[in-house]
């Protein structure tokens, strides 16, 4: 009874003490990066003051824990892919000016439709994965799927069009 009797912020700062070092090593195993590392730590704790879960014993506590902290972790691997696919189009979108790029949608209108719609609406349009799904009714990993199958035919396209690399 000594456990529910303790509220969620003192169950958290033990959760700190006694977990803290493994979810940083797990969050650091999956980023490389010891900042990043230390947002997962502190993300996975607000998670689990947010859903303050119950736990069958230490094994399944830790197991919450582990689990939480990877998928924090792979989400973050995925944002920071993102980001940087968006670096790029802002780059692109930068240096209009200094080169024709019309190349580049003329190739993206050779993509199959399912590929093409994703494509212009991410990149032409700048909606995000998740409201480019709600638009065409599709699941958010079916669009981040196609926008990657796109991105890939994309560089096939140049590739043999215009010898990119």
């Amino acid at each position: 009874m000594e456990v529910a009797n303790k509220s969620a912020t003192e169950r958290a700062a033990e959760l700190m003490d006694k977990y803290g070092n493994m979810i940083l090593r797990v969050a650091y195993s999956y980023l490389h990066n010891m900042e990043d590392a230390e947002d997962i730590l502190q993300d996975t704790l607000i998670q689990f003051l947010r859903n303050n879960p119950t736990f069958a014993n230490d094994n399944h506590e830790k197991a919450w824990l582990i689990t939480v902290a990877s998928n924090l972790s792979k989400n973050k691997i995925l944002y920071l892919k993102r980001r940087q696919a968006d670096e790029l189009s802002e780059e692109l979108v930068a240096d209009k000016d200094k080169e024709d790029l019309s190349y580049v949608w003329d190739a993206v209108k050779q993509l199959p439709e399912k590929y093409r719609e994703v494509v212009h609406l991410f990149y032409q349009e700048g909606y995000s994965t998740k409201e480019i799904a709600e638009i065409l009714n599709r699941n958010e990993s079916t669009v981040r799927s196609d926008l990657k199958r796109g991105r890939d035919r994309l560089k096939n396209i140049l590739k043999e069009a215009y010898d990119f690399e």
